[in-house]
């Protein structure tokens, strides 16, 4: 098992093994090929999720889609956003020291 479903109302799986390009997951029983590859801890999408999309993980919400992603496709800052805490990257936070 390459992807976990941490809760039947998850809308998101955990990646447990680094996958790469073309590398194959069962979501939901369907074999779903990688377009890019993810890392351990990262979200894919279980189906597809629209722009302002609630992201349900542990079968709470933990934000929303920023833009759009296909099942499979690699959920995190580029596309979904925190709705609870403000999300900083590190370049942020090196700016705002300075």
């Amino acid at each position: 098992m390459s992807a976990l479903l941490l809760h039947p109302n998850d809308t998101i799986l955990v990646v447990t093994t680094a996958l790469a390009v073309g590398d194959t997951v069962a979501i939901d029983g369907a074999p779903i090929r990688m377009a890019v590859p993810i890392e351990v801890g990262h979200k894919i999408a279980r189906h597809a999720l629209a722009t302002g999309d609630t992201v349900i993980k542990y079968g709470a919400p933990i934000g929303s889609m920023t833009a759009p992603a296909v099942r499979g496709d690699h959920v995190h800052l580029h596309n979904m956003k925190s709705d609870y805490i403000a999300m900083h990257l590190r370049d942020t936070l090196e700016r705002s020291t300075s």
